[in-house]
């Protein structure tokens, strides 16, 4: 089972600073969780996971029941045995793949009838089936099965999915046979406020190990995550973890710690990685730009990272524009030890008592670099549907 234990809340936010056991490891949070879609980050073995620090990854429950099977994954182990990863694994129910990618779906309080968006196969999906499913991969960590309601919606729809959800999770509940997986419940509710609070509520009455915030970093505006977030958060447990789902750009990370967020995954570090944008602390480094062509420094002189104390931009802009993969892989381990170092100064900070004012030097920071790059600071949304 899963143990969460808060140890210190930041005076001047809502951060926290605690710890997630698991049967496997120790989590340090708040923190990142890397995405393996199939079960690899792409490009990445578990060793290059595990020694930039993450302790936690995320596996989608959609794909590996589309491709290898569940039952294929089971008959080999398990997911820590088929992928070879030392650490946790947290398991997506898919309910959100299901709504972005499958083709043709249609939703009833039974289940959903979706066609694959991989050979257009007719499948049913039940919140018993998602149990099933998830307890055949056996992660650490399982989401019960909900309905994200795509925005912009009607309220009534809003209102419509929040309510099957609950249903959902009740019946996920109900059909559990193992005792050594921790279960989280999601609340929905799109950008209704009202909403979103009754959904916390029915959530948190019925018990369990954990909670996510879902139905977001689906288009809407920060303005709007940030506002649904400030009502959603107080509703749940403090002696439970939070998990923001599929939100993971480095400005969303702090604000998600600020309103007392513990869990955050996303493809960015991975995907952005694949396309030639570099993080660094000074901003964003688009490496196929010309004027990296003989650009002798790391990407990021500050960086700890192996691939900064080795490699030159000049060498990755080179990988680069002739689609060497071994540029998407170095690309990709530089972004996540970015993550995983902010996330640690972020943890430190709130043990200091000095959150507060490394939230307002990373916006100094980062978000006028941002905007001197051309991006438009304040306002990206990076879409959760596909692969990592």
């Amino acid at each position: 089972m899963v143990q969460y234990q808060l140890r210190q809340q930041d005076r001047q936010t809502k951060a926290r600073r605690g710890q997630l056991r698991t049967a496997r490891t120790v989590i340090e949070t708040p923190t990142f969780i890397p995405v393996g879609s199939l079960g690899p980050v792409k490009g990445l073995e578990p060793d290059d996971l595990y020694n930039l620090g993450f302790r936690l990854m995320l596996n989608n429950a959609y794909h590996l029941y589309l491709r290898p099977g569940h039952k294929i994954v089971a008959e080999l182990g398990g997911l820590h045995a088929f992928t070879g990863w030392p650490g946790a694994i947290l398991t997506d129910s898919g309910g959100f793949q299901i709504f972005s990618l499958a083709k043709l779906c249609q939703v009833t309080d039974e289940g959903v009838t979706f066609q694959s968006h991989i050979d257009g196969s007719t499948h049913f999906i039940t919140p018993e089936t998602a149990i099933e499913i998830e307890e055949a991969l056996g992660a650490d960590i399982v989401m019960a099965f909900d309905q994200c309601v795509a925005l912009p919606a009607s309220r009534e729809a809003i209102r419509e999915g929040a309510r099957r959800t609950k249903l959902w999770a009740e019946r996920c509940q109900a059909s559990r046979r193992r005792t050594d997986q921790a279960l989280f419940g999601i609340v929905q509710g799109g950008l209704e406020q009202d909403l979103r609070v009754a959904s916390a509520r029915d959530l948190v009455g019925l018990g369990f190990e954990g909670y996510a915030v879902g139905g977001l970093s689906v288009g809407e505006s920060k303005a709007d995550m940030y506002a649904t977030l400030d009502v959603t958060v107080p509703e749940l447990p403090e002696d439970k973890p939070r998990y923001l789902m599929g939100v993971g750009l480095p400005e969303d990370l702090i604000e998600g710690v600020a309103r007392g967020i513990d869990l955050f995954d996303c493809v960015v570090p991975s995907r952005h990685g694949r396309t030639g944008s570099l993080f660094t602390g000074s901003g964003r480094v688009v490496i196929k730009q010309a004027q990296y062509r003989r650009d002798e420094r790391p990407i990021d002189p500050d960086c700890g990272c192996v691939v900064c104390k080795r490699y030159s931009r000049a060498y990755l802009h080179h990988l680069f524009n002739v689609k060497e993969m071994l540029g998407a892989r170095l690309n990709t381990i530089h972004n996540l030890w970015y993550f995983s170092d902010l996330m640690q100064r972020v943890r430190s900070s709130i043990e200091r008592g000095t959150f507060s004012a490394f939230r307002e030097e990373f916006y100094r920071v980062w978000m006028s670099m941002e905007s001197a790059n051309g991006e438009p600071a304040g306002t990206e949304r990076e879409p959760r549907a596909g692969l990592d």
